[in-house]
């Protein structure tokens, strides 16, 4: 009877039936959820359409997804890196991180270690150049540099950083220092060149370690000054940055810095310094010709007040005396090394 009727009836039921069969055990996955793509954004940072395909392609399971979007990202990254290797990058940041300013409180009887780094990060436009993105990068390979250092024996104190190294680096969320990537430095420059289509490099690196001297020389003291001149938002990167390295030398030094008055003058000194650095046309720190490319002969008009029409020498040195630093002719601050770099120099 069943036979008869299907011989009996229009191919068009037919395949009717045949469409509520499939539709009743189809395996098709049903649509992303806004609140799934919303999450998977903000793990990942990739659009709603790739955020929708990635769940779509996983059956909306979160850590599949995941892991789609780093195999496409991965895959999209490496030819898109090689449709633009040939661009020019002139544009980016510089990033300056500080895991260790120097001698503070009661520190300042073993001298007080310091840890620092400054990258620059470059990209075609101005406009990725100012994206989150790009800037979450440059500040994070800026912690991974400042990180993975170690101290070494040198005539110097800031040294350049091997981008070789730095590049097979895991990366260090600068935000979340305790989490763990599994990608490289080399490896979210990629993704990011994969996210923002343009090309994205890493030009060079400089890194500051020096641990306390350990009861060696109690009298003296290393700090860590910079400035961010063009900065975007509130990290401690822009167009223009610099990086110094200063000595404080005094019998009174661990009394000294243990006052919170002192500390914040000298926050202030600091700042100025680094802000001279970076204002200034500063290529190195003394000269005996009356040089004003070099600190010492340039009006300190960063500090301010009377300063202004000082020598940055002398400036320091009236500083030093007024702070109970220097004494007799000995003992002081003293500026040893500095770094300074805008975004597109020739190097």
């Amino acid at each position: 009877m069943i036979a008869q009727f299907f011989r009996s009836s229009k191919p068009f039921h037919v395949s009717r039936l045949l469409r509520v069969g499939q539709s009743c055990y189809s395996t098709t996955p049903s649509k992303p959820s806004l609140q799934h793509v919303a999450q998977l954004r903000k793990l990942t940072e990739v659009s709603i359409s790739k955020a929708r395909e990635a769940l779509s392609q996983t059956n909306n399971d979160i850590q599949q997804a995941l892991e789609w979007v780093k195999n496409d990202l991965a895959a999209s990254g490496i030819k898109k890196a090689a449709n633009v290797q040939s661009r020019e990058t002139r544009e980016g940041l510089v990033s300056v991180c500080i895991l260790s300013g120097g001698s503070k409180g009661k520190t300042a009887l073993g001298g007080g270690g310091i840890r620092a780094a400054m990258v620059e990060l470059n990209c075609e436009t101005d406009f990725v150049g100012r994206n989150t993105l790009f800037g979450q990068l440059a500040a994070d390979i800026a912690h991974t540099a400042a990180f993975i250092t170690e101290p070494t024996d040198s005539s110097t104190i800031i040294k350049s950083c091997s981008l070789d190294i730095l590049n097979d680096a895991p990366l260090l969320s600068q935000n979340n220092p305790s989490s763990h990537s599994s990608s490289t430095v080399s490896s979210s420059i990629r993704d990011l060149i994969a996210k923002v289509g343009e090309k994205v490099s890493l030009k060079r690196a400089v890194t500051v370690v020096q641990n306390p001297f350990l009861g060696q020389s109690p009298n003296l003291g290393l700090r860590l000054a910079s400035y961010l001149h063009g900065s975007v938002g509130s990290a401690p990167q822009g167009r223009i940055g610099s990086l110094a390295v200063l000595a404080l030398q005094s019998p009174e030094l661990a009394r000294r810095l243990e006052s919170e008055t002192f500390v914040k003058d000298l926050e202030r000194l600091e700042r100025a310094l680094a802000r001279q650095i970076t204002g200034f046309n500063t290529c190195s720190i003394k000269s005996s010709d009356g040089d004003e490319t070099a600190l010492y002969n340039q009006p300190f008009m960063m500090l301010g007040g009377e300063s202004a029409n000082e020598p940055v020498r002398m400036a320091i040195e009236n500083w030093s005396k007024r702070q109970g630093l220097a004494q007799d002719g000995e003992g002081g601050i003293e500026v040893l090394e500095f770094a300074k770099w805008s975004v597109g120099d020739v190097v």
